[in-house]
């Protein structure tokens, strides 16, 4: 999955869209949500044109709202979600904003705890992905995956471009065993 990367100065933003399985993944939930809450719109239409009577029709109208509510949050979660990394360089900061909808959830870290630039592969013979990481020397620090390329050009390059722009080295950790901790 390659991210959108634009650089401004000494500031690095990382874009993670959402991958498009997730996306068709949410369709099935705003449709029936859609289904639900268009079932009440027409209950509700009735009712109010005095063809029936609310409250006759108020449980399932709460039932049916309900249950529109409980499906279609997750669909438009999963339809407006991604994630992006600020690195900045001036302030010496890093922003990792999760973002879906109009809920924006952002963690800040420390620029100086992070020491160099790793790039890794998931030991998957089949379908090989290379993450470039952002990590640091303390055991405290956990490293942050920035962008996962399917080729490893793609990985080396964008590191090798974070790097000259935030003056961290890079390391190539493809084809070595993990640590065990």
């Amino acid at each position: 999955m390659a991210g959108a990367m634009t650089v401004d100065g000494g500031i690095v933003r990382i874009d993670r869209p959402m991958p498009w399985v997730g996306r068709l993944l949410s369709l099935p939930l705003l449709g029936a949500s859609g289904y639900l809450l268009w079932n009440v719109a027409l209950g509700l239409r009735q009712d109010f044109s005095g063809f029936g009577r609310l409250a006759d029709d108020l449980v399932p109208v709460l039932v049916f709202t309900g249950l529109g509510l409980l499906v279609g949050i997750p669909g438009l979660i999963l339809l407006t979600y991604r994630t992006f990394v600020v690195l900045n360089d001036t302030l010496r900061q890093i922003v990792i904003t999760r973002q879906f909808g109009p809920l924006n959830i952002r963690s800040e870290r420390d620029l100086a705890d992070y020491h160099f630039i790793s790039i890794t592969d998931d030991y998957d013979t089949d379908l090989t992905t290379y993450d470039v990481n952002l990590c640091g020397n303390n055991k405290g620090t956990e490293p942050i995956t920035l962008v996962s390329f399917t080729r490893r050009e793609e990985a080396d390059r964008l590191a090798s471009e974070i790097g000259r722009v935030l003056k961290l080295p890079a390391r190539d950790y493809v084809g070595t065993e993990p640590d065990a901790d």
